[in-house]
């Protein structure tokens, strides 16, 4: 097998590699615990905290439920890179190449990996939402375009913590380098509307990456007018997936020449 491997032995090799990386999540349970119950505490924190003293003009877990949805994305994505670094850093990269497994199924095993985790923290998230007052209003298609578009954003956001972990030259050093991709909810429409931030902040916040996904979800689940978002939310999601497999592709060579 090799990077020009025929689609479906492709397929067989990155679906080997996705059950590997489950495998090792299951192996490190406190660590997926973590990642899953973060996005969950935050949620009551936000809501039961905070959430009588922010006015958004309908019930706070209503608004705050996408933006805890992408935080799942950013805590998942610590994992991949860890996972990725520690396999770059453990040698068994050589012992992959020497069954001629090419670095394209590989990151995309750790890729398949972290999608399958993050479903289920979202289905986690979802389940405590309701428990606590969430009740979306989404049409069948409005939940399709929901789920479509939130898988969209894992993906790409998986792949680049995968490009992170090639980057970093230790586990602990991936860990790290995700807080951007995990801080990056916190100025944009998450958890309070944008006018009501610093007007410095509000060309950045309008116009970052998670901002059209969060408006885009907000808007399906509760049924109510999207725009253009989904498209912007989509391109966005488009772009980081580009430059994140040719980042890995190019990074996973070099690492290993």
């Amino acid at each position: 097998m090799s990077e020009t491997l025929a689609v479906p032995g492709a397929l067989t090799v990155t679906g080997t590699m996705a059950g590997r990386g489950i495998r090792l999540s299951r192996r490190n349970i406190d660590a997926v615990i973590t990642s899953m119950m973060l996005p969950v505490m935050l949620m009551l924190i936000f809501v039961y905290f905070f959430g009588g003293a922010i006015d958004t003009g309908t019930r706070y877990v209503t608004y705050v439920v996408p933006g805890v949805l992408l935080l799942c994305a950013g805590f998942g994505s610590a994992s991949t890179a860890v996972s990725v670094s520690e396999d770059m850093k453990g040698g068994i990269i050589d012992r992959f190449r020497t069954l001629d497994v090419g670095g394209t199924p590989i990151l995309a095993g750790h890729v398949g990996a972290s999608v399958a985790r993050n479903l289920l923290a979202t289905a986690l998230v979802f389940g405590v939402a309701f428990l606590i007052g969430f009740r979306p209003s989404a049409t069948v298609s409005g939940w399709l375009a929901a789920i479509g578009l939130l898988l969209a954003f894992i993906t790409a956001i998986s792949w680049l913590a995968a490009a992170v972990g090639l980057l970093a030259r230790s586990p602990e050093a991936a860990g790290g380098a995700t807080f951007f991709m995990m801080f990056l909810p916190y100025p944009s429409s998450a958890f309070v509307p944008i006018d009501t931030m610093p007007g410095w902040l509000h060309g950045f916040a309008r116009h970052q990456p998670v901002t059209p996904v969060i408006e885009s979800l907000r808007g399906l689940l509760l049924d109510q007018p999207v725009g253009a978002a989904p498209w912007i939310a989509l391109a966005w999601c488009a772009g980081i997936l580009a430059v994140a497999v040719a980042a890995s592709g190019g990074l996973f060579r070099l690492r290993t020449r």
